[in-house]
């Protein structure tokens, strides 16, 4: 699987008014895992909500392997090999975990045929068991735990065979054995060439499996390093905690606890 190489150039975008995104420009190198922090209220989930297409851009460009696709549908997206989670899990409630995880086969190739059905059950076994997750697949998926879930929507990305896979804060309210393994999980999916690009607070997440970090504060990157760089940037600890606090974090030598 070859993963894909996306660039924002001047990306800006308004709301009523409101600059929310302004005049970004940074690119996700191809197999990279890169990480998209910043403050509360920075612009990361509207960068991803941009890049799916859910929002159009006002001005810019957005290229997945040099080809512009600004103006492409949702779908179309999905079909050049985007692939996203959600902040907060999106689910079917109502349905099992690997009827969940067809959807993501489904949005790549909606046409049903009974052969193709057979094969996406297969695929979405064998996704599932790679994540650990082979037992559950005709429970309910609202019965089941949070980092559960929260594991299963990140399965369900993958079977649309992205080549770029976004994840918006795939690590949030997961204990640390659930934060293993789905970092274990996503150095699987990247081995295999797959593109990562996740919007994530816990840096100690971010620092064990990231090797690129692109920060936004009002939305506007104000650095892009490896995450040992970015922890010791001042603007960075700045964004983060307040200049009166920023020696003490360099002291800590930890962002972990920072949201």
């Amino acid at each position: 699987m070859n993963g894909a190489e996306l660039s924002l150039e001047g990306v800006t975008k308004s709301f009523g008014g409101l600059m929310v995104i302004d005049q970004l420009s940074f690119t996700v190198r191809r197999g990279s895992r890169t990480a998209l922090i910043g403050p509360n209220g920075a612009g990361k989930t509207t960068v991803f909500n941009l890049v799916s297409g859910v929002y159009p851009i006002d001005d810019g460009a957005i290229s997945l392997d040099g080809e512009d696709i600004s103006k492409l549908p949702p779908a179309k997206r999905i079909g050049h090999g985007i692939s996203r989670s959600f902040q907060n899990i999106r689910l079917m409630p109502h349905l099992s975990t690997i009827e969940n995880v067809m959807l993501g086969e489904h949005w790549r190739r909606p046409a049903f045929s009974l052969a193709r059905g057979r094969r996406a059950v297969e695929a979405a076994r064998s996704a599932l068991a790679d994540a650990g997750l082979q037992t559950y697949p005709g429970q309910v998926v609202a019965n089941l735990p949070y980092g559960i879930q929260k594991r299963i929507e990140v399965v369900r990305a993958l079977l649309a065979e992205p080549r770029i896979l976004m994840l918006d804060e795939p690590a949030a309210g997961l204990n640390t054995a659930e934060s293993d393994d789905l970092r274990a999980l996503l150095e699987r999916v990247s081995a295999r060439g797959v593109t990562l690009l996740l919007v994530e607070h816990d840096m100690q997440f971010v620092r064990q499996l990231c090797d690129h970090v692109v920060v936004l504060n009002f939305g506007q990157l104000i650095f892009q390093g490896t995450p040992d760089e970015v922890h010791r940037d001042p603007a960075v600890l700045e964004a983060y905690l307040g200049a009166d606090a920023q020696p003490m974090a360099e002291q800590s030598g930890d962002l972990a606890q920072v949201r």
